[in-house]
């Protein structure tokens, strides 16, 4: 039975045989690359890709990640094409063929169709001798130099180089195609994501007479009870025109509990926080939160241009939209 060093050293030699394999990639980033690139995006149609076994899972995660990130595509199962899924390439397509050994006969049985229709074919192919790469349009070297299985045989270093190279397409796809935030959520509408991207503070925000606002001038019991009827744990302090000019949290009324109960000759003037941190209703949800984290605060008052209160945010409202998560 192997001890747990041998395991541990097992596991990194590993991680450094496939860091390798992505590291000699960046030679590989030329002319063939940025062909393939600029076949794609000049493309009137999608992104056909294909491969089989491994290459094909690398295939369905780039499909993936191009659909992501405004490039169309979709994946041919080599097998299932020949028996009518063919149908769903067209000329203006452009088919991306991956095979480590250039040599894999579902895809060679492919060739002479896509030539048919006469449809471009990039090639991200391991044997640069092959009939896949000699036949493409396009070659895009994703050979390695070892796989990291011991014997050299299960797709390790390949698959992760493939699908290195695959991000790296998608990725200068996107940058040729100035591809913005208010794009990317518009493919992210679901999840952690797109609430990131696509929610309102305006959407989340309390408004009306549930805002908690008191008068500079009322005694401080006044401006508890106003804090403990509304329950978000702070009220604004207006003046006489409406003008936002302090706050009282409940760390404020807790400290000043700390010094004295007797609260007779106080007001919310005396008590306040001036300058409190205030948002717009027309920012991003994820923006108050992030100055909420920044500051160490639950809630952020939502002013107009006029500096006026309309409403407040707090912090519970964001982790109850699905904010407080990591993205997916």
């Amino acid at each position: 039975m192997k001890d747990k060093k041998t395991i541990i050293e097992k596991g990194k030699k590993v991680i450094r045989v496939e860091a390798d394999a992505v590291a000699a990639l960046e030679s590989r980033i030329d002319e063939n690359f940025a062909k393939a690139v600029e076949m794609i995006f000049n493309s009137r149609g999608r992104v056909i890709m294909t491969g089989m076994g491994k290459s094909g899972i690398v295939a369905r995660k780039i499909v993936a990640t191009l659909n992501s990130t405004g490039t169309p595509a979709m994946f041919l199962h080599p097998s299932d094409a020949v028996h009518g899924d063919f149908g769903m390439v067209r000329k203006e397509d452009v088919v991306i063929c991956i095979s480590k050994s250039g040599d894999t006969a579902e895809l060679n049985q492919l060739l002479p169709l896509f030539k048919r229709i006469e449809v471009p074919i990039i090639s991200m192919v391991g044997n640069l001798n092959s009939k896949l790469a000699q036949e493409s349009d396009v070659m895009v070297d994703i050979s390695v130099k070892e796989e990291a299985c011991p014997y050299d045989l299960a797709p390790t270093s390949s698959t992760t180089a493939t699908l290195a190279m695959g991000d790296a397409l998608a990725m200068a796809l996107l940058d040729r195609r100035n591809f913005t935030l208010e794009e990317f959520a518009m493919y992210h509408p679901g999840g952690v994501l797109g609430k990131r991207l696509l929610l309102k503070i305006e959407e989340l925000m309390i408004t009306g007479d549930a805002v908690p606002k008191v008068e500079q001038k009322v005694p401080m019991r006044d401006a508890i009870l106003e804090m403990t009827s509304k329950r978000l744990g702070a009220t604004c302090v207006i003046d006489d025109n409406g003008k936002l000019v302090g706050i009282i949290t409940d760390g404020d009324l807790r400290r000043l509990l700390q010094k004295t109960t007797d609260l007779t000759n106080l007001n919310a003037e005396m008590m306040m926080s001036k300058h409190p941190k205030t948002i717009f209703k027309d920012m991003l949800a994820a923006v108050a939160l992030q100055e909420m984290e920044a500051h160490k605060i639950t809630q952020l008052v939502v002013v107009n241009e006029l500096h006026q209160p309309v409403g407040m945010i707090h912090l519970h409202e964001l982790v109850a939209a699905g904010l407080g998560g990591e993205n997916q």
